[in-house]
């Protein structure tokens, strides 16, 4: 995906370049999750009133069924000879977690999943959806909880679509997102992971290291981004309920930046106090349709995007100079405009209303120009973790020509710059390799080179030119390398590879097709980029050894 479309689906964890956040299941339970007593659902009483956090909006004329009746019908016909029938009750094992955070268990043989259980427990469930080899449940009772369930601090966790797994330990999460990279590896790369026996004698194979976790792992995005919408008495904001459009009006997010929360609380204030109009999905009238806050972590310095619906703001400058008075931390407020009928957060058109285009911050000791459409890691404290493993998977000892395929804005070209003598970054979107040469010439950096295309047209010509890389970097979208990027890597046959993944199955896959070509996968260090949800980046250092 164009990195500079970030969809709205999932606002809160689709945050690297991807359209995270899979709607497939609006159906299955979140009742019983993050709570920690057993034996008993959260009383209606515990939950936010309408007038609380946590009220579930409708302000776009979201029908509450999307479902055609010859859909429905379909999918209401039972399906004869399955041990199980919908809504029927029963007590199943959960023996593990799938890709989306939803338990997995077995009744008879037959996998059903369960939102909300987790790995080792006993649950009562009731059936909710079959199908013929599998189906899904809601959580009614935990009959025996597993040691790492713990009661989620967010008090909306359980409308909420941005954390999936905030019920679970940190350190049971750390562990669980070690596994599914190494399951994915065994089960779709086909790939030998190195284990230790009972006499703890070492196979060979594939190292796969502990997740490298936060110290801290809250409070950790620097980014917002909060579709809005109206309700009696005003503005409201906050994020989809799962698998929907419906806005579940937000105060505090956990996993935010303290100032992000408080800069979407104050324009929501002020805009309902200035009569200004949120867009209604449904009609396309209205103006606010989203508010997207970035925060510099190392600077302090804050920028606020209002996307709207149109040019034109009413009370303009009643309302910026009542954000800027309210916040004086922020450096930037921008307008994108977004008439388009779409859920692409952002338009064509960005303005500046007051204050810089760009706000700076560093990843280590490399600076960078943010502006409101570019793409930038969420995570600042992991993704500076993350780019160290890449530089010692590079192995550069200051001579080395390296390749970074899927540069982006040039983060990682310009880390690898410090340790290597010639960077050569390629990226498809024009406009980050815009800010990736603007990034180089802000640090003063002469060994990096940028260019627009496709990795696998731009990297050919290149060595026709004669240039070799000792090292190819790859950081790919959610989809994986491109096959042609594949063959191309194999032709010039580097002496390493180092995968960046946000894709445990796409990483296996892309690994399979490289070992087969020649090449072996020595390690592979998860990082914990996104504490509380399903999601885990992967750093693979790969060497060549040549063909049989």
């Amino acid at each position: 995906m164009n990195i500079y479309e970030e969809r709205s689906e999932c606002t809160l964890s689709n945050t690297n370049r991807s359209g995270r956040g899979k709607n497939r299941r609006n159906s299955a339970a979140s009742q019983g999750q993050g709570n920690a007593s057993v034996s008993r659902q959260p009383s209606k009483s515990s939950r936010p009133s309408t007038r609380q956090q946590g009220k579930e909006v409708r302000p776009q004329g979201a029908s509450l069924s999307a479902v055609r009746p010859k859909e429905r019908a379909r999918e209401s016909a039972p399906i004869e000879g399955l041990p199980v029938s919908k809504n029927e009750e029963t007590v199943i094992d959960i023996i593990g977690m799938n890709h989306d955070g939803e338990g997995v268990g077995r009744a008879n043989g037959y996998t059903l999943f369960v939102q909300g259980a987790l790995p080792g427990e006993t649950v009562r469930v009731r059936v909710m959806k079959t199908k013929k080899q599998y189906g899904y449940a809601k959580l009614l009772e935990i009959v025996k909880a597993s040691p790492d369930r713990v009661s989620a601090p967010c008090p909306i966790y359980d409308q909420c679509g941005g954390c999936q797994i905030q019920h679970m330990s940190y350190a049971g999460q750390l562990a669980w997102k070690r596994q599914l990279v190494v399951d994915n590896l065994q089960r779709i790369g086909k790939l030998n992971v190195l284990v230790e026996d009972e006499e703890g004698a070492e196979q060979q194979g594939i190292r796969v290291l502990p997740t490298m976790g936060m110290d801290e792992p809250w409070r950790y995005r620097n980014k917002a981004q909060v579709p809005i919408g109206a309700a009696e008495g005003g503005l409201v904001g906050g994020f989809y309920a799962k698998g929907s459009h419906r806005i579940i009006d937000m105060e505090t997010c956990l996993i935010q930046h303290e100032h992000n929360d408080e800069v979407v609380a104050k324009v929501k204030e002020l805009g309902s106090h200035l009569g200004i109009s949120a867009y209604n999905e449904e009609t396309g009238r209205g103006l606010l349709r989203h508010v997207v806050v970035k925060k510099a972590f190392r600077t302090g310095e804050m920028m606020l995007v209002l996307v709207t619906n149109g040019r034109d703001i009413p009370h303009k400058d009643a309302w910026i100079g009542s954000i800027r008075e309210a916040i004086p931390h922020v450096a930037s407020i921008c307008q994108n405009v977004n008439k388009k009928q779409t859920n692409v957060i952002f338009g064509d058109e960005t303005r500046v209303l007051w204050g810089r285009d760009v706000i700076y911050d560093y990843i280590g000791d490399v600076q960078f120009a943010i502006s409101a459409r570019s793409f930038y890691q969420v995570n600042p404290v992991q993704t500076e973790v993350l780019y160290g493993k890449t530089v010692e998977y590079a192995g550069l000892s200051g001579k080395e020509t390296v390749i970074d395929a899927y540069c982006g804005i040039g983060t990682i070209s310009l880390f690898l710059a410090q340790h290597a003598d010639q960077v050569y970054g390629v990226e498809i979107v024009p406009e980050a390799i815009e800010d990736a040469r603007s990034n180089a010439l802000l640090n003063e950096m002469k060994n990096v080179k940028f260019e627009v295309g496709a990795s696998e047209d731009v990297i050919p010509r290149w060595k026709e030119q004669g240039i070799e890389a000792d090292v190819i970097v790859v950081d790919p979208p959610r989809k994986g390398c491109d096959p042609r990027l594949l063959d191309t890597i194999l032709e010039m046959k580097p002496e390493r590879v180092v995968y960046v993944s946000c894709n445990p199955s796409t990483l296996a896959r892309d690994l399979r097709v490289l070992e087969d070509g020649g090449y072996r996968t020595v390690e592979v260090t998860p990082v914990d980029m996104f504490p509380h949800t399903v999601h885990v980046e992967c750093c693979a250092l790969l060497e060549w050894k040549g063909q049989d």
